[in-house]
Parts: structure tokens; C-alpha cells; sequence
């Protein structure tokens, strides 16, 4: 899985944006350049313009101010959801079906999670008891397939993605994209720790799921919960200080939801 310092660079000359990427992200650029190429046809104006593809990413520059910049990103919480369902919605059924899956789909997350168990070393009893009983339900969880609603998935729930120009919330960032479920993509977005470590910004409040993907949406949350305290386990200072243990926190929460 893609660490936390970074998957890429770009260069910005005016209106137009080269995104580089690191040579440990294979695919990304293909999938970065799928994405805008599909949504520049499907949903014009919701991502950047895709003008060239040489290795990497040449676009169009977005204008405005990530989300996480803003001194109170919750306020754009309809309209970030509005950003997120215009995506999932874009793409076509008969298309999307010959769109890949997207990186760290479901079954990849769960068994790099499964794998990140077997190596926990242990740290203190609280945190020991997440991952424990993390663990413990991963290896029992059958998802329902009842729960998949087909869509185009950002792949990325990072607040930074999301700009805000005045008027509407646009999205960048898309070398994670692919074809994904509505429950999923929403437990990336809700879990990802950037929606949470400097107040709880629900998103989710502003989207109708049927009783289904409620159940699936929950059993997601928890696996992305769980990556996330692996994942924040040996983060150091980028985030605030406690950052880790709410995470511990929050992993028992999504355990014991209903």
C-alpha cells in the first residue's frame, strides 16, 4: 500500500498542471488519465481537463483552495457530497463495467490488513485489543453482495482532494480510481483520517442508502478503520499528538456498531 509522504509531484506553469509520478506507483498515471478522460466526457468540470498523457499527467489547473486548507471545511460538507455523488453517478453502467477495479479494492485491502495482523508485534493492551478483535472479525466477515452498488471510485477519501472555488467543490488526485462500490467509496471517504483529526466533518449524512449498503457501509468502515490504525501506527509526528490513539478509539467504535 501507497505510504503517507506522498505518491507523486507536479509542476504548475499557469493553467496547466504535470503531475509526475513516483516510479513505486505502477499504474497510477493510467489511472489518473483514465479518470479525467471519463470524466471530462461524462461529468465536464467536476475534475481537471485532461490535455496530454506522456508518462505523466498533463491537465488543467483547478482553481480555489483544498478543503483542508479552509478554516472550517465542514461548512462545504453538502457540496463535498455533492462533488462525491456527481462522480459516482458519471460514468455509465455499460462503460463503467470495462473500467478496472480500483487500486486497494476490497479484496486487496482486506487480505493487506490480514497480512499486517500476523506481523503485529503488540504495542500497549488497548491497542492490542483493536487490532485483536479487528482481526477476529475480518476472518469471519462475508460481505453481502446484496450491499454493491456499482460506481466510479476516486479511490482517495483524503480532504485535500476536494477544492472549493467559491461555488462548488471540484476533485483532483484520481491514480487510485477505478471501478468500485457506493459503500466502499463512501467508508474510504468517511474513515480516511483527514475527515476526522481536526473535526468530524459527516459527509454521509447528506446521502440515502438503502438498508443494504447500510450494512455494507458499516462492515467497510471497519476494514478502512483497521487500515488506518496500521497505517498511523508508526506515522510519527505528521499528524496532531493523539492522532494514533483516537484511532484505537475509533477502530473499537466501528467493532461495536450496529
Amino acid at each position: 500500500m501507497a505510504d503517507l509522504q506522498g505518491t507523486h509531484t507536479v509542476d504548475v506553469r499557469g493553467d496547466v498542471v504535470t503531475k509526475h509520478y513516483r516510479p513505486d506507483r505502477p499504474g497510477a498515471a493510467e489511472r489518473e488519465w483514465r479518470a479525467l478522460t471519463l470524466l471530462a466526457r461524462y461529468a465536464p468540470g467536476l475534475a481537471p481537463r485532461p490535455i496530454s498523457f506522456k508518462g505523466s499527467v498533463i491537465m488543467s489547473r483547478i482553481e480555489g483552495q483544498p478543503l483542508r486548507a479552509l478554516p472550517e471545511p465542514a461548512a462545504h460538507a453538502r457540496q463535498m457530497a455533492a462533488a462525491v455523488a456527481a462522480l459516482h453517478a458519471a460514468v455509465p453502467r455499460e462503460v463503467l463495467a470495462g473500467v478496472p477495479l480500483r487500486n486497494w479494492h476490497r479484496q486487496a485491502l482486506a487480505e493487506q490488513v490480514r497480512e499486517w495482523c500476523e506481523r503485529w508485534p503488540g504495542r500497549d493492551p488497548l491497542t492490542d485489543r483493536a487490532i485483536r478483535e479487528g482481526c477476529r472479525w475480518l476472518e469471519l466477515w462475508r460481505p453481502d453482495e446484496s450491499g454493491v452498488r456499482p460506481v466510479f471510485g476516486a479511490g482517495d477519501g483524503n480532504l485535500a482532494n476536494f477544492m472549493w472555488d467559491g461555488e462548488r467543490v471540484r476533485m483532483v488526485d484520481f491514480e487510485d480510481s477505478g471501478r468500485s462500490d457506493r459503500a466502499f467509496e463512501l467508508a474510504d471517504l468517511s474513515q480516511h483520517v483527514s475527515m476526522w483529526v481536526d473535526g468530524e466533518i459527516d459527509v454521509l449524512r447528506y446521502f440515502e442508502l438503502s438498508e443494504a449498503e447500510h450494512a455494507r457501509l458499516r462492515d467497510c468502515s471497519r476494514l478502512h478503520a483497521l487500515t488506518w490504525l496500521f497505517l498511523l501506527s508508526g506515522e510519527g509526528p505528521r499528524n496532531p499528538p493523539g492522532t494514533f490513539r483516537r484511532q484505537v478509539e475509533r477502530v473499537l467504535a466501528a467493532l461495536d456498531a450496529q
